[in-house]
């Protein structure tokens, strides 16, 4: 019979670009931006949850906190006595930006609870892991990316399984991203897309989706044409005409960018020639960071000492 670790558990998340142009729902890439949870089993029924950071003060401190609900449903899944639990969340990637942030509290949370059991990681595969974030979430880019890190491609079998492949990202590949100060809900976005796209449309697509797996593992130099789309970021302009607006000038500046995700963040990807580029682009409210490649998901990471 499986029981729990008494001692504090700490996991840490990447966040996550998906679509990354023409990958809709598909394609993936982890972003060394992290949130960090940390629970500890009590005697207690119920659960006390802390969060610091993006989120403080806004998302639930109860049973109905994303990363409580996927830790609940692990615990179900590995066939264990609901515990009660203490849960602080230390949280750095930016809600509704199109940067996987729920992908991460349900990827995080599914992960902290398997590591919390003592056989848990003898009993859960990544791949269940995957199996249940699905589950919460039903589109396979952001979740493949958060757990498994590098970049990602990701597909849903028509019996609803999901599957992804790992892969490295070539060393030249400079990610950067650009927030806005507002948000975007996933659902909102998602619910702007046309149901049927035009068939010159798909066939770019596919075209570039096949080309933007060289691109990002082998050369980065055709990142420009392997970014393109035409199925769904123009389709939702009208949510976030200013992200659309700065999409179009960087890559009319010579910058491969994307909406990251469902947006409004928009991503690119820079070298020694285009990097000055965003200075004369980007202005206003927006806030630029280069970040790396993170080549690791969702895993356990050692407490730091006590001082």
């Amino acid at each position: 019979m499986s029981t729990f670790r008494r001692e504090a558990v700490r996991v840490v998340v990447p966040a996550s670009s998906a679509n990354l142009g023409p990958g809709f729902d598909s394609a993936g890439l982890a972003l060394s931006v992290y949130d960090e949870y940390v629970a500890m089993v009590t005697d207690d029924e119920g659960v006390l949850v802390e969060v610091v950071g993006e989120g403080e003060g806004v998302v639930p401190l109860d049973e109905s906190h994303l990363v409580v609900r996927s830790m609940r449903a692990a615990f179900d899944w590995l066939a264990v006595d609901q515990p009660g639990f203490i849960l602080r969340c230390a949280n750095s990637i930016p809600h509704g930006r199109g940067l996987g942030s729920s992908a991460a509290a349900i990827v995080g949370g599914i992960v902290l609870a398997r590591a919390m059991v003592d056989d848990g990681t003898d009993r859960m595969s990544d791949s269940d892991v995957l199996q249940l974030a699905l589950v919460e979430e039903d589109h396979p880019d952001n979740l493949s990316a958060a757990l498994y890190g590098g970049f990602t491609v990701a597909w849903l079998e028509e019996d609803g399984f999901g599957d992804a492949v790992r892969m490295s990202v070539h060393p030249e590949v400079r990610p950067v991203v650009m927030v806005p100060p507002h948000e975007m809900p996933t659902k909102k976005a998602r619910a702007m897309l046309p149901e049927t796209v035009a068939f010159s449309a798909a066939a770019l697509n596919v075209s570039r989706a096949a080309l933007l797996v060289h691109a990002l593992t082998q050369d980065p130099s055709r990142l420009m044409a392997a970014t393109e789309d035409r199925l769904h970021q123009h389709a939702r302009e009208s949510a976030y005409p200013e992200s659309v607006a700065l999409l179009g000038a960087l890559r009319a500046a010579g910058v491969p960018a994307v909406i990251s995700g469902a947006g409004p963040t928009v991503l690119a990807f820079v070298d020694d020639q285009t990097m000055g580029v965003l200075g004369g682009v980007v202005s206003g409210s927006w806030i630029v960071s280069h970040v790396d490649v993170s080549a690791v998901g969702a895993r356990e990471v050692p407490l730091p000492p006590i001082a």
